[in-house]
């Protein structure tokens, strides 16, 4: 009796073959036990010699690609065909003997690949390796742009590096140049934007622009599971309004929360100084059921400020709006660094961003919460594919008053990580705004004004009753309801609201 071999995981994936071994990232997290989560995709050698395929997550290598086993090998083919992670080089460098990390590098001293490597350790360690400046040859890029979106190039005349990583030490995600990406780019949206408006007339782009900043507002409580008075939704709406006028900072941020939750009873206001997490309670015990654990309270203050002068740098270096909007705005709710409030100012950031680099047209607010609403299970699962392969490397305990307590080091999480899910949903958010969203809602307004002034100069009506009618009409998808014609509308003869009927649908284009 032959007995089958047992299938081998990684990440809770099974091997794409039977005879495949890990190579790259996926090889030093198994060698070293690395507590960190594992790239989006996974690569591995098969002995076919010139395989190079993918399936499902694993990137398939045929043999002749083969490093040897040992780390500076196998961080070398990483960087070489998937790209940086600096998550996974930081976790490795600090189980390495620093003597093997010195003796790795000065043995190809002159190499590219450990130049990048010496780059690296320095950069994400902030400690300088017992090795000499470089004093000749050509420069290497930090970051492979084949591979990753980098920012405008900062020279290290040390390791004659180009520094284009778009973030500092302390917070740089990163995103893959993916073909959608590329094409989205291609697009540029934002002149796309500014020529379909440019023909719109002011009084009619202002009424297009109000209407979006309420519809977007009121998306954004919804999103939340709140309908909060319509007070509050134009309070918030008004906001929007105003991205980009004021510089990020920690006491903007506190500034937005008193804002979107102006009863502060029930929470503590300002940046957190205790655990957090989204998610439920067991029904019976009333312990926490964590979905998502925010960064530990003693972590934020230096989060924070990494994560604010990323931006700064993002900003100052051309990185594309859409990209640094994404990071910004999916890595604050990631972090989670208030009580409450985090999801509305994470949607409000993405209008921040776009505002204050000029990608937004004047005077109009991409309603990008509404479109979200109506991508509502797309969304989470996007939030969900950053937020789920972290939270077992999360160690906590509930509260007395059944809240988290987190127990181990996590900085990291909230620090490093792929983003390429999270821009290309921002992304396709921004394209149906620009492509759908704001050509409807003028084209809606244009007709409107055609019907009103149709209606208005056929018949002797106050605003008020002209402005009934529409909404009634607007409603039953162009014809009177019998409640209408009977009550609030009798004085219309049949033969006056078939015309009316008539017309409506003839301007809206309604079979």
């Amino acid at each position: 009796m032959v007995l089958a071999k047992r299938a081998k995981f990684f990440d809770e994936e099974v091997y794409p073959e039977p005879e495949a071994e890990l190579v790259g990232y996926a090889w030093l997290i198994n060698e070293f036990h690395l507590r960190v989560p594992a790239p989006n995709s996974i690569c591995a050698i098969v002995p076919a010699k010139n395989a190079k395929r993918s399936k499902g997550r694993w990137l398939i290598w045929g043999s002749r690609y083969q490093p040897k086993a040992h780390w500076f090998a196998q961080l070398t083919f990483a960087l070489k065909y998937e790209g940086v992670d600096l998550a996974i080089m930081r976790s490795l460098f600090g189980v390495l003997v620093i003597e093997d990390i010195t003796a790795s590098i000065e043995n190809e001293i002159t190499g590219s690949y450990s130049r990048r490597i010496w780059f690296f350790y320095e950069w994400i360690t902030a400690q300088d390796l017992p090795i000499k400046d470089i004093t000749n040859g050509n420069y290497a890029d930090a970051l492979n742009e084949e591979l990753q979106f980098g920012c405008a190039k900062t020279k290290v005349s040390r390791q004659r590096i180009n520094n284009n990583l778009p973030g500092v030490n302390g917070f740089c995600p990163l995103i893959r140049k993916t073909e959608k990406l590329v094409q989205h780019i291609e697009e540029n949206l934002d002149q796309k934007a500014a020529k379909n408006i440019g023909n719109v007339h002011s009084d009619l782009l202002a009424r297009a622009a109000a209407f979006l900043l309420l519809s977007d507002s009121k998306a954004s409580y919804t999103i939340e599971g709140e309908a909060p008075p319509h007070n509050r939704i134009e309070r918030w709406g008004k906001i929007i309004g105003q991205a980009g006028m004021q510089p990020l900072t920690v006491e903007e941020i506190e500034r937005l929360q008193e804002v979107v939750i102006p009863d502060r009873r029930f929470i503590l206001p300002g940046i957190r100084c205790v655990g957090g997490f989204v998610g439920e309670h067991d029904r019976v015990t009333n312990v926490p059921i964590p979905e998502h654990i925010s960064a530990k309270p003693e972590d934020l203050d230096e989060l924070l400020a990494a994560y604010l002068s990323a931006y700064e740098l993002m900003k100052s270096s051309g990185f594309h709006p859409v990209l640094a909007a994404a990071i910004i705005a999916f890595s604050f709710v990631i972090i989670h660094p208030l009580e409450d409030g985090n999801g509305r100012i994470h949607r409000y950031l993405i209008h921040h961003v776009l505002a204050e680099s000029g990608f937004t047209p004047k005077g109009v607010i991409f309603p990008v919460s509404a479109v979200i609403l109506e991508k509502i299970e797309e969304y989470k699962a996007v939030l969900e594919q950053f937020t789920q392969p972290r939270l077992q490397y999360v160690e906590w305990k509930p509260t007395e008053d059944n809240n988290v307590h987190v127990t181990n080091e996590t900085a990291d999480l909230y620090r490093y990580g792929d983003m390429t899910c999270q821009v290309e949903f921002l992304f396709e958010c921004v394209k149906e705004t620009v492509d759908t969203v704001l050509p409807e809602e003028v084209l809606y307004l244009e007709r409107y004004d055609e019907i009103w002034n149709y209606v208005n100069n056929r018949f002797d009506m106050s605003q008020k009753s002209l402005s009934l009618l529409l909404n009634f009409l607007r409603r039953s998808n162009g014809q009177l309801s019998k409640r209408a014609k009977t009550k609030e509308l009798s004085a219309l003869t049949d033969v006056e609201v078939k015309e009316i009927e008539s017309k409506y649908q003839e301007v809206f284009s309604l079979d």
